[in-house]
């Protein structure tokens, strides 16, 4: 299967994961909307990632590989997308 790695971030309730998640090419399930709705996937392996825990001053850890359970996530998104302005008029 030919993949692709998208640079993604991910937040929990108690976490920013910044890392890769690993998709196919093309075909189904190679969007990112799509392969995070798998209902038969309940972990999703993100590699090189760089956690942060939100409620503390504690510097970002990197590590190799990490796994995160769809039920703990809060907000996923591209990390190349640009983050929400906070609403409108500002």
């Amino acid at each position: 299967m030919d993949l692709r790695r998208e640079p993604i971030i991910i937040e929990t309730a108690r976490y920013r994961i910044e890392g890769t998640l690993t998709l196919p090419r093309e075909g189904y399930r190679s969007r990112l909307s799509d392969f995070i709705n798998q209902r038969d996937r309940d972990f999703f392996a993100i590699s090189d990632a760089t956690v942060t825990v939100l409620d503390s001053t504690d510097p970002p850890q990197h590590v190799g590989f990490v796994m995160v359970a769809r039920s703990q996530i809060v907000l996923l998104r591209p990390r190349d997308q640009e983050p929400p302005s906070g609403g409108e008029g500002t």
